[in-house]
């Protein structure tokens, strides 16, 4: 991987590639191969969705989905990746699957998938902080320091989600640098945390009952108290329990999003993106597995529904000591992919503000010539992902539905490949799929379109609603207005007319070319 030390060809090449694409270097590249993977790592976060979304593996198929489910649901993320990595190798921007999808698919693909990424963006900062926010409070505050936190309610909720969201927010203004020594310090911490919690449960918990791991048993209605609300078919219930690895094992986009900052990009983003589904793969199935065989009673744990895992975690008979300092870990680990989820975010505005995508682009496409940062983007994007929590039913149903909007934009620019390669699509860069790359475009969309299938199903069924309404808004509004009013990434000849327009930008953010 590309590391500090980086050569004056490699830089001057990451800014050529750039400019070839119409755009300025104004963003900083600070970051190496393993930052722009360890970005990605962090936001995956098996301790975040690993952990809360265990009940769903265990309310659906039990040890089996935990386990099973959560190989095969990792295995296709691991071919979603490796079919963005291919597109992104060729096109590494900081829009990404926005920038992807007009260029392979037209203005208005483009248009679409920039929303539709950016909602699941904003509801992962949002549904992580409000994880932060919880796992604090049961965890630490009450569980570690003993506090009475029963009084505890909305305000607090409220308050503690600003507070922290503010802190992120901070630390990202504060330049690319800053947020890379976390993401980094992340990138091991999640290793370590998860490698220390699988021995816990299995020397203190294992029964070793390998038979577990494999057995199917449909928890869905009563059996699970009623976490899938109605029992459903085996088929259906293990359809919904893929959620619970797919939850978990998205918004590796983030390496695309920060290409601009990454040197080597064209190799170090496709790296990035695998790498982060690989070892979230491994560590994350290891850990399931510790899950399973350290529960005395897998009926029981179903049974407690949503405090499965705490449950667990909490009657573990380990060290108080060793107990705290993982409760604690968790919490930072949680506050660092929230914080690597609103630089994903933030990006993501500033690259479709810098095509003139959004309302007010003028000011969320402005880079601080200080930090070289997208400052105004980035405080965009903390005050959305707080208003995302203020609306309990929407943010409910859009905090479960959050990888679902996400995968269904990683989608649409594989469509668009899948599609146009070969036709449209003739340039290519250093990472490519082969032969692989149809077969991957083909099993990326029909698994988004099962996932779509299982992510509408109760207890997330109140997502049709806004699915359906998201998509008539954006249809309205794209043949309403912004069909003749948005351009899209300059494409062609305006490639050319934009050179004076790039040497304006990087003046004013002190960067030279190479």
């Amino acid at each position: 991987m590309a590391g500090p030390h980086t050569s004056d060809h490699e830089r001057s090449e990451d800014v050529k590639t750039l400019h070839s694409m119409g755009y300025a270097q104004e963003l900083a590249r600070r970051m190496s191969g393993f930052s722009n993977f360890a970005i990605s790592f962090s936001i995956i976060c098996i301790l975040a969705g690993g952990i809360t979304s265990f009940p769903l593996a265990m309310t659906t198929g039990s040890g089996f989905e935990a386990t099973v489910g959560w190989v095969i649901g990792g295995v296709f993320a691991l071919v979603v990746a490796a079919s963005l990595g291919q597109i992104g190798s060729a096109y590494p921007t900081a829009g990404g699957l926005y920038h992807w999808s007009s260029i392979l698919g037209g203005r208005g693909w483009g248009w679409a998938t920039a929303w539709i990424n950016l909602l699941g963006l904003i509801f992962v900062v949002a549904s992580v902080n409000v994880g932060v926010y919880a796992l604090f409070k049961d965890l630490v505050w009450s569980g570690v320091f003993g506090h009475d936190v029963s009084a505890w309610g909305y305000q607090e909720q409220v308050i503690g989600v600003v507070i922290i969201t503010v802190a992120q927010a901070l630390i990202n203004h504060f330049g690319i640098k800053l947020t890379t020594v976390l993401t980094d310090f992340s990138g091991y911490l999640i290793l370590v945390v998860a490698v220390v919690l699988t021995a816990m449960f299995l020397i203190w918990g294992a029964s070793w009952d390998f038979s577990r791991l494999t057995t199917f048993v449909n928890n869905t209605g009563d059996p699970g108290a009623g976490y899938v609300p109605t029992a459903r078919t085996a088929l259906v219930a293990f359809l919904i329990g893929l959620l619970y690895p797919l939850y978990t094992i998205t918004g590796f986009d983030a390496s695309a999003h920060t290409s601009e900052e990454t040197h080597n990009a064209r190799v170090a983003v496709p790296r990035g993106m695998i790498h982060s589904v690989l070892w979230s793969l491994v560590f994350g199935f290891v850990m399931a597995v510790s899950f399973v065989l350290a529960s005395p009673d897998l009926a029981a744990t179903a049974k407690d529904g949503a405090n499965a895992w705490f449950n667990l975690f909490n009657n573990l008979p380990a060290p108080f000591w060793l107990k705290s300092i993982i409760a604690i870990a968790i919490v930072l680990a949680n506050f660092i992919c929230a914080l690597a989820g609103l630089t994903s975010t933030s990006r993501m505005i500033f690259a479709f503000a810098r095509d003139g995508g959004l309302p007010g682009s003028s000011v969320w496409k402005t880079v601080s010539p200080t930090w070289r940062t997208p400052v105004a983007a980035i405080w965009l994007g903390a005050v959305l992902a707080v208003a995302a929590t203020l609306y309990s039913p929407a943010f409910a149903a859009l905090a479960a539905g959050c990888a679902l909007f996400l995968y269904v934009s990683y989608a649409m620019p594989v469509a668009a490949g899948l599609l146009a390669e070969g036709k449209t699509w003739t340039e290519f860069g250093p990472f490519r799929l082969g032969i692989w790359s149809k077969p991957f475009a083909v099993i990326t969309v029909l698994g988004v379109l099962v996932l779509m299938y299982a992510g509408i199903q109760p207890p997330f069924d109140i997502l049709i609603n806004y699915a359906i309404g998201l998509i008539i808004l954006l249809v309205v509004l794209w043949f309403g207005i912004e069909s003749r009013r948005f351009k899209g990434p300059p494409i062609g000849a305006d490639i050319a007319r934009r050179a004076l327009e790039i040497a304006a930008a990087e003046k004013a953010v002190g960067q030279t070319a190479g």
